[in-house]
């Protein structure tokens, strides 16, 4: 890919993000019987869904490590890791910042939804912490591997089934209904695609360029 391809595409994520930000903000709110608050919606949930993305990559290259036992794949499923892990901190914080407003209180601990990304931070902080109390490198890559294969089945679970089997609080049906239709209004339809589609590639571009920065680090080691 030319510079002048890569710079075009970098100004058209911009121009993209930048409309998401301004109609999130200029239209209608999404949901109006919660009203204002409901706005965060256009960043929440992409956070949460890149928090599973990122988990997802995260066990891929964790499986391909303990076949191939390349220190590049180990360093893509801790990248990964890190990085959703980072999504999942800021669905934490907006989160918290629409149950402020919303329900009065910062965070309720019986709300499922809570919870659950609570639990999750756990078991991934949990992961990050093996790695860094770990000094051998194959030995620490091989037991993070195994760890993220068993911690992400929590994943889904945590995300999408807990908070549909217990009493919540959280809107429901803010994107599909029970019978899988959109819920939302074409044009809060469009805003909230476009913003997945921002966060989305954003999450690559950060994950690529700090893999590419990896392995430049590798190959000057060898070198």
């Amino acid at each position: 890919m030319t510079s002048m391809v890569r710079k075009a595409l970098q100004f058209g994520l911009f121009l993209l993000l930048a409309g998401v930000i301004w109609f999130s903000f200029s239209t209608p709110a999404p949901q109006q019987q919660i009203g204002q608050a409901s706005r965060i919606f256009y960043y929440h949930i992409p956070m949460a869904w890149l928090t599973v993305v990122a988990y997802a990559v995260s066990l891929i290259f964790s499986i391909k490590f303990l076949r191939t036992k390349r220190e590049l794949d180990d360093y893509r499923a801790l990248w990964a890791a890190e990085i959703g892990t980072m999504f999942c901190v800021l669905a934490t914080i907006s989160g918290s910042l629409f149950a402020k407003v919303t329900w009065g209180v910062y965070w309720n601990w019986s709300e499922p939804r809570m919870l659950s990304i609570f639990l999750l931070l756990l078991i991934y902080g949990a992961y990050l912490a093996l790695r860094a109390a770990i000094p051998n490198p194959e030995r620490r890559g091989i037991l993070g591997a195994v760890y993220s294969i068993f911690a992400f089945p929590t994943v889904p679970f945590f995300i999408f089934v807990m908070p549909r089997i217990m009493p919540s609080l959280h809107p429901t049906n803010s994107v599909v209904n029970q019978n899988l239709k959109f819920t939302m209004g074409l044009e809060v339809r469009l805003i909230f695609f476009v913003s997945l589609f921002c966060f989305t590639v954003i999450f690559f571009w950060i994950y690529f360029l700090g893999v590419k920065l990896h392995r430049l680090k590798l190959e000057h080691a060898e070198s």
